[in-house]
């Protein structure tokens, strides 16, 4: 291995709520090809309210975090884009590099208002889905504006009407594309992808790869 490889950047990697970290191996999988050492954080997303899981993945991130003279780039996809938000909110890194959300609830989730209040709902996605509103004091709205180069990735396919038919506008089925923006993003990218399967999509693999690398996304590249 070359020292140029030895020496990369630290990339963080967070899963979306009812997932776990092997949904995203095959992201990891691909930054890890490209030399970048990856911590790919588990964490239980339905059993703990948000606050608990930033301090769980804190602990992660500094065990992880030990070359200062390395920047660290966290990607995270869903609650996981809200997550790496509340874990440089609460505790940032001072060699705090890149961050790539992929289908974020930045401004909250029209689908989690509607159903916050449904005992299944509650029951599959626990404390942190309560959490997850468009409301003014959801977590979403009360992290402010980004002070951090941040590129989000959005979805517009979905299949999923039923949801879809609670948003207004562009979706991917679970959340707005006007919904993944938030103030103060560097860049913002909509792929032909849905909320479920952003994770797998080559497109987004290469754009966040292109947001790490170059603080912005390629327009010409092709799917």
């Amino acid at each position: 291995m070359s020292d140029s490889v030895q020496n990369k950047d630290y990339v963080v990697v967070l899963h979306g709520i009812v997932r776990t970290y092997r949904s995203m191996r095959s992201l990891a999988k691909f930054l890890k090809a490209q030399g970048y050492p990856v911590l790919n954080v588990d964490y239980p997303s339905t059993r703990i309210p948000l606050e608990s899981l930033i301090e769980h993945i804190n602990r992660q991130v500094q065990g992880f975090n030990r070359d200062h003279q390395r920047k660290i780039h966290f990607v995270g996809y869903s609650l996981g884009g809200l997550l790496a938000r509340g874990v440089i909110h609460r505790n940032r890194p001072p060699n705090l590099g890149r961050v790539v959300q992929l289908a974020p609830p930045n401004q909250g989730s029209e689908v989690a208002d509607f159903w916050k209040n449904n005992f299944i709902f509650k029951w599959i996605f626990g404390p942190a889905g309560q959490d997850l509103g468009a409301e003014e004091k959801s977590f979403a709205r009360v992290l402010g504006p980004v002070d951090f180069e941040l590129g989000v990735i959005s979805g517009n396919r979905t299949w999923d009407p039923v949801s879809s038919a609670m948003i207004q506008g562009p979706n991917d089925g679970k959340v707005s594309v006007e919904s993944t923006r938030v103030p103060g993003l560097t860049d913002h990218i909509v792929i032909p992808a849905t909320h479920t399967f952003i994770i797998y999509n080559r497109e987004a693999w290469k754009q966040t790869l292109h947001f790490i690398e170059c603080g912005k996304f390629n327009r010409t590249s092709e799917s």
